[in-house]
C-alpha cells in the first residue's frame, strides 16, 4: 500500500502546485473532504476556499493554496486539481488582494443600490475570493 499522495493543482496558466502529501484537506461544494493515501477514487466540485496539504517531507509542514473553484479527481493516490485560479500563500500579493476586497465591497454596495442582481452575485463571488485570497496569505 502506497504510504503517500501525489497532488497536482493545475489552472488555465499551467501547474501551479506539484508535491507528494501525507494529507490533503479541500472544501467541495458538500463541505470539507480530508484524503489520505489509498482513497477511494472521486470526483468532487471545489468551493472557492483553502487548501490545505501536509507534505510528505515534513510531518508538521503545511502547505496552503487559495483555489478559487474548480474540480478535484482523487485516483491511484494521485489527486488532481483542475481550479479556475490558484496560488500558494507564498505567492499571494496581500496588498492586491486587500484592494480587490474593497472594490468588491464597493460593488456590492452599488449592486444593491440599483438592484442588480447580476453584478451583486459577480461581486460577491469576488469579495469571496479576495478574502480567500487574504485568509491564505497569512498563513505564510
Amino acid at each position: 500500500m502506497e504510504k503517500y499522495l501525489t497532488i497536482n493543482i493545475v489552472t488555465p496558466n499551467g501547474v501551479v502546485y506539484d508535491h507528494h502529501a501525507t494529507l490533503i484537506v479541500v472544501k467541495t461544494l458538500d463541505g470539507e473532504l480530508g484524503i489520505l493515501p489509498n482513497h477511494a477514487p472521486i470526483i468532487a466540485p471545489l468551493a472557492i476556499d483553502e487548501l490545505r496539504v501536509t507534505r510528505i517531507d515534513s510531518e508538521t509542514h503545511i502547505d496552503w493554496v487559495a483555489v478559487n473553484g474548480g474540480v478535484m479527481e482523487v485516483r491511484d493516490n494521485i489527486v488532481t486539481v483542475i481550479a479556475d485560479s490558484a496560488e500558494r500563500e507564498r505567492e499571494i500579493d496581500l496588498s492586491r488582494a486587500e484592494r480587490a476586497k474593497q472594490r468588491a465591497e464597493h460593488l456590492i454596495l452599488e449592486a444593491k443600490e440599483h438592484d442588480d442582481v447580476d453584478e451583486l452575485r459577480r461581486a460577491t463571488v469576488a469579495l469571496h475570493r479576495a478574502i480567500n485570497r487574504i485568509n491564505v496569505s497569512k498563513h505564510y
